[in-house]
């Protein structure tokens, strides 16, 4: 086991000039007692006000430890997430957002127990959040919706304050607006029963305004179709196709088997009847589906075997033979 206590900070922001000074010395106090060596990592996402400007400034005044990221553009909040995850060298990282809503001082604390729970991913949960009634009622709806749908329980998959151990999370590649699915993707690749939550301090917005509105909500649903086809079905992807499929085409064989019935033993015409119509639809449906799913296949395949992708990830292997490595297995 690796006695690394190295910790990394990300932080991404986005138009949060006024927020800078503080929020760096709110990190600096919370960190203040850290025995450990730590970095923290400012990613700007394309900011067009004086964000750029304060983080340098600020990074100059306190030290090499403080790295500034700056986007091309504006690629959301996923995009800097994972640029600041994977310049990250800390052994465990840390992330929050960059509203001062988060409070670092959380972290010390957050990663001890991460630690002593021997857990891969600790997830903040804001118990009294500091939002309006509307925001939070819908936000409660997403929570519970992710939760039933993933297998993930969690309480609240969007506060940003989080704690993993670096060889996990650099497992996990993010795409999309994809970061209030992170415990799920983090569970493709660990046991969802190393994933925990623990309550912290949520704060009201003291500077700036939020980049986020009620829309965001309805958004998670088409994002949870994707989260829960990669989740189940990433490495078996045919399944998920055909099953689809063979449920089209038992549709349509037994509206067919009727018609076929009512043709030949009672006599009746078929041709307008709407029946017919449906069944043969559901029938040329079930053949894509099955083709999909047959392609689909070739497509997972192909891609493990390219990449030299593996379709799991070992924890930790005993053995005398130190020749062995985990990506041997």
């Amino acid at each position: 086991m690796s006695t690394d206590q190295s910790l990394s900070v990300v932080i991404p922001l986005y138009q949060e000039a006024d927020n800078v000074g503080p929020l760096l010395a709110r990190v600096h106090e919370g960190l203040a007692g850290f025995p450990h060596p730590w970095e923290l990592i400012c990613v700007d996402d394309g900011s067009s006000d004086d964000t750029v400007k304060r983080l340098r400034e600020q990074a100059a005044g306190m030290g090499s430890h403080i790295r500034v990221i700056r986007m091309r553009r504006n690629f959301g909040q996923t995009a800097a997430m994972q640029a600041g995850i994977t310049a990250a060298r800390g052994a465990f990282i840390a992330t929050l957002d960059g509203d001062l809503q988060n409070d670092p001082a959380d972290i010390p604390r957050m990663l001890e127990e991460l630690q002593a729970r021997d857990l891969d991913l600790l997830q903040g949960w804001r118990q009294k959040r500091r939002d309006d009634s509307v925001r939070k009622f819908f936000s409660r709806v997403a929570n519970r919706l992710i939760a039933r749908i993933t297998g993930v329980n969690l309480h609240d998959y969007g506060c940003s304050l989080k704690v993993y151990r670096a060889d996990v999370i650099k497992r996990v590649r993010l795409f999309g607006e994809m970061h209030r699915f992170i415990p799920v993707w983090v569970a493709g690749v660990t046991s969802p029963a190393r994933i925990g939550e623990t309550v912290v301090t949520h704060q009201a917005r003291q500077y700036g305004e939020s980049k986020y509105g009620l829309s965001r909500t309805f958004r998670v649903i088409v994002d949870l179709l994707t989260v829960f086809f990669f989740l189940r079905f990433r490495a078996r992807p045919g399944h998920f196709f055909g099953t689809i499929g063979l449920v089209f085409g038992a549709l349509g064989s037994l509206g067919m088997a009727w018609l076929g019935f009512v043709k030949f033993v009672l006599g009746e015409a078929i041709a307008g009847r709407p029946l017919l119509f449906v069944s043969v639809l559901f029938i040329v449906m079930s053949i894509q589906m099955l083709t999909t799913g047959v392609l689909s296949e070739l497509l997972a395949r192909t891609y493990f075997e390219s990449s030299g992708g593996r379709a799991y990830h070992v924890l930790e292997m005993d053995g005398d033979d130190a020749a062995w490595k985990e990506s041997d297995l």
